[in-house]
């Protein structure tokens, strides 16, 4: 793993265990187009951590960790990637009609702990950490952390092969389509922990693309019992959500887990 990409990481990170509230920078993926119907079709994403939505100006995401996956479930080939200054690029040619899922899931485990008076940190894959940390540690605190970011695009007619969840950490099971959304209506989702319904978390939907405005459009809802929110989009355009668990894991572990779209809500 690059040092490039653990800067990007442990800033995600570090924005997931303040909480929601506190974006310093957000991670995300940006479609030049979400629905398409022209013969061939190709779309171009781009990928960042910015401190405005959807402008890159802080560092690019990396690219190791993005896949896409096409109307049939299967993996997708990104064509032309790069990363530079700010972002990274690359393009997608949507040779099946129907919904694709791109994502970028980044996993990694992080232990502080005190070895000769000194104060320690680790971080790195979770099957390194039981030689990673000396058999001579104290006060051992370890965290799993878990973070998607992903947006969908669709070719023609949508299907919902792509959405199918892994049934590892926060997830979003669509109900309505996430390429069919109209401002004038609204829109239903469930939010999924491991698979199953995470009820009572807060969801937070950002309008992008601010720059020249006084202040974007923020919403926060929160989940119900059966893990579903809905949203009633104020206008179109580009949105960000975003949602993050934390809690108990196996062994005393602690799990830090997060969510982000990228959605693009069209005029009526």
């Amino acid at each position: 793993m690059s040092k490039a990409f653990r800067a990007v990481v442990a800033a995600a990170l570090l924005s997931l265990a303040a909480g929601p509230a506190a974006h310093a920078h957000r991670m995300w993926l940006a479609p030049s187009a979400t629905v398409l119907s022209a013969q061939d079709p190709w779309v171009t994403v781009d990928a960042a951590v910015s401190n405005t939505l959807f402008y890159p100006d802080h560092v690019p995401m990396r690219l190791e960790g993005v896949q896409a996956i096409g109307p049939d479930g299967q993996p997708v080939e990104l064509k032309n990637a790069s990363t530079g200054k700010y972002r990274s690029t690359f393009d997608l040619q949507l040779t099946r009609p129907g919904t694709y899922r791109v994502a970028n899931v980044a996993e990694t485990t992080m232990a502080s702990y005190r070895q000769g008076g000194e104060q320690k940190r680790w971080r790195g894959p979770a099957a390194q950490l039981a030689t990673a940390i000396p058999r001579d540690a104290t006060e051992v605190q370890v965290t799993h952390s878990l973070r998607r970011v992903e947006t969908f695009v669709t070719a023609g007619a949508p299907n919902t092969a792509a959405l199918k969840p892994t049934g590892r950490g926060l997830e979003l099971e669509p109900i309505t389509h996430p390429n069919d959304l109209v401002a004038s209506e609204k829109a239903r989702f469930r939010l999924l922990n491991d698979g199953k319904p995470a009820s009572g978390v807060e969801v937070e939907v950002v309008l992008g693309q601010a720059r020249y405005r006084d202040k974007g459009v923020e919403l926060k809802v929160t989940t119900g019992a059966d893990g579903v929110f809905e949203i009633a989009w104020p206008e179109p355009g580009l949105y960000w959500l975003e949602a993050g668990v934390q809690g108990a894991g196996e062994g005393g572990q602690r799990r830090s887990l997060g969510y982000v779209a990228t959605l693009e809500v069209m005029p009526d």
